[in-house]
C-alpha cells in the first residue's frame, strides 16, 4: 500500500516542541495551502492542515521554522479517531512528517536561531555541514564520470 503526501504551505503559528515521558521529541504545527483554483464567489480557498513530526525532525523544525515560514512536508497521512468529553465520536487528519524543507529563503531581517548550519536529509536526521561548504561550487566532470 502506498501512503505518501507532500504539502508546501506557510506555518500558520510556530512549532511547539515536547517531549514524550520517555524523552522523544514531538512537535505539532499547522500549514496554510491555498488552492490553486477559485470558488465560484471568484475567491481561492485555502486548507489549514495539521502536521505533527517526531524526533530530529521535530528538532530541526521547532529550530528553524516559525511562523509564516514556507515549508515543503514530506509524510503520510494519518486519520486518529477519539471520543470527546461529551461523548462524541472525532476524528482528526493530520500529516506524520517524514521530513520537512524550507520552501523559501531566509527572510531578510532575521537572525538565525544559532550560527551554525545544519541540514536535515530525507531521513529526517540533522547533520552539521562544514564551514567552508559551498553547495554551488563548480563541478569539472571528466569523460570517464559521464553516465553516457
Amino acid at each position: 500500500m502506498l501512503n505518501k503526501i507532500v504539502v508546501m504551505g506557510r506555518l500558520t503559528r510556530d512549532p511547539e516542541l515536547r517531549r514524550t515521558q520517555n524523552g522523544t521529541a514531538v512537535t505539532s504545527f499547522s500549514v496554510a495551502c491555498e488552492r490553486d483554483f477559485k470558488s465560484q464567489s471568484g475567491e481561492k480557498e485555502t486548507d489549514f492542515i495539521d502536521v505533527v513530526a517526531w524526533r530530529t525532525t521535530a528538532e530541526f523544525v521547532s529550530k528553524y521554522f516559525a511562523k509564516g515560514r514556507m515549508a515543503v512536508v514530506y509524510g503520510r497521512l494519518q486519520l486518529r479517531d477519539w471520543t470527546d468529553r461529551d461523548g462524541n465520536k472525532r476524528r482528526a487528519a493530520e500529516i506524520v512528517a517524514d521530513s520537512v524543507y524550507f520552501g523559501d529563503s531566509k527572510p531578510a531581517g532575521t537572525q538565525p536561531k544559532e550560527t551554525q548550519d545544519f541540514t536535515a536529509d530525507p531521513s529526517g536526521s540533522v547533520k552539521e555541514l562544514p564551514e567552508n561548504f559551498d553547495p554551488f561550487s563548480e563541478v569539472e566532470p571528466t569523460d570517464s564520470e559521464l553516465p553516457f
